[in-house]
This record gives structure tokens, C-alpha cells and sequence, in this order.
């Protein structure tokens, strides 16, 4: 969440920014800095009518003691309306501080001035790409044709006990699987992560907290019995951690890495390019997230694509970096990256990583901060995927394909404990 200082000192900076996003409803700047003001003017009023009252209730007692009862009445008649007068501005406030609230919740992160103008997918930056790509040929299969050949995911028996979306994955499937995750983890954990493993339900507050509420509000499963919501990442209940939380400067960075389950709802995702595991309501993803010193946010940024890149390396699979444009950021983000991996049998890139940096927007609203020099002052945050497994093992698939089988690389056949998948 922005802070008003931010949109009344940086109003220019704070408009050109919401023009990179395509963002069209730039008047609530406007509306969040008057209703700022009027917030402050409330406050104002408040404090001096209570300063009065308090000044007249310490003479009304004074008057008594010197027998001027009259003039005690009266003064008690001023502070009964100066009563009346606070009341109806203590009614009032709240309401203005909610609608501010809801104004700010409505307005995205400001781009970094790194991130250039753009509407969509096609205007992104393309900063490395590991390999040229081509088409595996005549002959080869997309993955879902390959996991019903070798019996590792049954899509029709998950839409049977769940529905659409909710792949089973079997044998060498599910090991490979449970072999993806260990890998990323111990990976992670190797670069400095401290492993977490957070619930995968989170309350309003968190939702709200990391910027998934309200803007993907229809977007996530709720149970609407307990108030909770299912994770569409482990970023959620992770990052949440440190809501309302002072960081001692001396524990910093903070670097956690966690696996679980994630739940989208992806409402109106239907058709040839969601076949398979290219899009899912249910799959599993290794996180890392990162509080920083604002300082140190944009090295760390760095390091984490690096981290992610290394990852790639070892699965032997050609991919791409892309800088993602104003318009096609994430709403918390003030500069993301994605990482995409060639489906060599759908002759497409496939996204498997966002590496993002939200600067102090999420950590405004999780009021988590650090202090330095006697004052506090908001974090920056950051997090990534370590990855998604779904397209990782699409590409795995349909990269590896031989016609003895499917080869794993190196790496993972390692932790999987088998090289083929025959």
C-alpha cells in the first residue's frame, strides 16, 4: 500500500507511474490526498476542542472552591457541547480513515524506473535466454500425451474426485514430484534460506497483508465458515510472519524458503492453452522470501534472480529471462522477473518463476519495520519462485524425450533415485 506522504510529495513521480501500469483511475490520488487532509483537519478539531474541555473541567473546579457557582454551571453547560462536538468528530473520523483505506488498497505499486511502459506480455524486456529453441519434430508428444504413456498423471481420474484442475500423480510421477521439491528446498537452504513450513490457509489480515486482498479476492478459495483463505502461495502465510513486527537491524537479511501447496481458483481458465499442467487449481511451489533494509533491496533482488537461475542450470532445460512491463506486473510489484522454460513438443514458453521486488508497499500494510538510529522505518520485501513444479515437469517431460524413453538430467535423476522413465 502507498503512503499518503508518498502520493502528495511524489504526485508526479506517483502519476507517471500508474500511466506505465495503464492504471486508469488516477483520480483517486486526488481523493486519497483530500481525504487525508480532512482526516488531518478532524484530528485537528479533535485534539484542540479535548485540550479546551480539559482546561475548562480543571477551572469548573477551581470556580466551586471559590464559591462562584454560576460560573461553574456555565462552564460545565461549554463542556457538556464541547462533549457533543467531539462525539460527532469521533463518529465522523473513522469513516473518513475507512474510505481512505479503501482508496489506497485500490491503488497498485509504483513501477521502478527500470520497468518501462507497456500493455501486456508482448512488451516485456527480454534480458537473457539461455539457448536458441527449436521444435522436437516429427514424432515427439506434448506431456499430457506422455504421462498417460508411462502412467505418471491421471488428469481424468483428478477430475473425477475433485474436478478440473486437480491432476493425481502417479509412481515415478509422484516421485518425481516429491524429487523436485527436496531439490529446490535443499537448494534454497543452501544459499542461506531458513526453511519454513507455514499453513496453507491464512486469514483476511494476511490476504490483505501481502496484497492478495482485495485485489485477487476471486481469485483464491474461501472457507467461508472459519473466514479463511486457501494459499495461492507460500509468499502469504510466510511473509506474514513478520506483520507488526520491528526487525532488529542486526538480523538482517531475513531469508526464509518453504514448500506448499497452491490454490487458485483462476476463474474463466478454459481451452488449449491451460491443457494439461500448464495451468492448475492445485500445485506445488517452493517459495524464498526476503526483508531487506530498503538500501540493500535491489542487490538482494539480484542475487535472488541469480539464485533462480542457477536452478535452471541444473535442470538443463533452455529458458529466458524477461523484465516484465508496466502492464504486465504483478499489482504489488515494483519490479518483477520472469523466468520461462521452452516446451520443446508445445513450441511455447512456459513461465515457471516471478522474482519480484514490492519495495515498502507490502510492508506498509503489514506495519512491518525495523529500527535504525532510534526511529523505525518500513522494510522492503521481496520473494520468488524456486519453483513451480507444474511447467518445470512439462518441460522435463517433453524436453527428455527419447525413444528408449524419458532421460532425466543429471541432477535430478540423483534425487529421484532413477534416470529413466520407461
Amino acid at each position: 500500500m502507498l503512503q499518503v506522504n508518498f502520493l502528495k510529495e511524489q504526485k508526479e513521480i506517483v502519476l507517471e507511474g500508474l500511466k506505465k501500469r495503464n492504471f486508469k483511475n488516477t483520480e483517486l490520488v486526488d481523493e486519497a490526498i483530500q481525504l487525508d487532509e480532512e482526516r488531518k483537519k478532524l484530528q485537528f478539531e479533535l485534539d484542540n476542542l479535548n485540550a479546551e474541555k480539559n482546561k475548562i473541567s480543571k477551572e469548573i473546579g477551581l470556580l466551586m472552591k471559590e464559591g462562584k457557582k454560576q460560573e461553574a454551571e456555565a462552564a460545565k453547560a461549554k463542556t457538556s457541547e464541547f462533549s457533543e462536538r467531539i462525539k460527532a468528530l469521533e463518529n465522523q473520523k473513522p469513516l473518513v480513515e475507512e474510505k481512505l483505506q479503501e482508496i489506497l488498497y485500490q491503488l497498485p505499486n509504483i513501477p521502478c524506473s527500470m520497468v518501462k511502459p507497456g500493455v501486456g506480455a508482448d512488451d516485456n524486456e527480454i534480458v537473457y535466454q539461455s539457448h536458441e529453441v527449436t521444435g522436437l519434430g516429427e514424432g515427439n508428444i506434448p506431456h499430457w500425451d506422455l504421462a498417460k504413456k508411462y502412467n505418471l498423471i491421471d488428469f481424468e481420474l483428478g477430475v473425477k474426485i475433485a474436478g478440473a484442475g486437480f491432476p493425481v500423480y502417479l509412481g515415478k510421477g509422484a516421485r518425481l514430484q516429491r524429487a523436485l521439491v527436496q531439490y529446490f528446498l535443499d537448494k534454497n537452504t543452501d544459499a542461506g534460506y531458513m526453511e519454513v513450513n507455514p499453513p496453507h490457509v491464512v486469514n483476511e489480515a494476511s490476504g490483505y497483508g501481502t496484497g492478495q486482498l482485495p485485489d485477487k479476492e476471486g481469485q483464491m478459495y474461501f472457507v467461508g465458515e472459519d473466514n479463511l483463505y486457501l494459499i495461492p502461495t507460500a509468499e502469504v502465510p510466510v511473509t506474514n510472519i513478520y506483520r507488526d513486527t520491528i526487525i532488529d537491524e542486526k538480523d538482517f537479511p531475513v531469508k526464509n524458503t518453504a514448500f506448499s501447496q497452491c490454490y487458485r481458483r483462476e476463474a474463466g481458465s478454459y481451452g488449449a492453452h491451460v491443457r494439461g499442467l500448464n495451468r492448475l487449481h492445485q500445485f506445488e511451489k517452493v517459495e524464498i522470501v526476503r526483508i531487506e533494509k530498503p538500501e540493500n533491496s535491489y542487490a538482494a533482488l539480484e542475487e535472488m534472480v541469480a539464485h533462480v537461475q542457477s536452478i535452471l542450470e541444473d535442470l538443463e532445460l533452455p529458458y529466458r529471462i524477461l523484465r516484465l512491463c508496466g502492464g504486465d506486473m504483478g499489482f504489488t510489484s515494483a519490479l518483477t522477473y520472469d523466468f520461462e522454460v521452452w516446451s520443446a513438443a508445445q513450441e511455447k514458453w512456459l513461465e515457471v518463476s516471478s522474482v519480484s521486488n514490492f519495495e515498502s508497499f507490502q510492508a506498509n500494510r503489514l506495519k512491518c519495520r525495523y529500527r535504525t538510529d532510534g526511529k523505525t522505518q518500513l522494510v522492503h520485501t521481496l520473494n520468488g519462485s524456486a519453483m513451480a513444479l507444474p511447467r518445470i515437469m512439462a518441460a522435463l517431460l517433453e524436453n527428455n524425450q527419447t525413444e528408449e524413453g524419458i532421460r532425466l538430467p543429471k541432477k535430478i535423476a540423483e534425487y529421484a533415485r532413477f534416470e529413466w522413465i520407461k
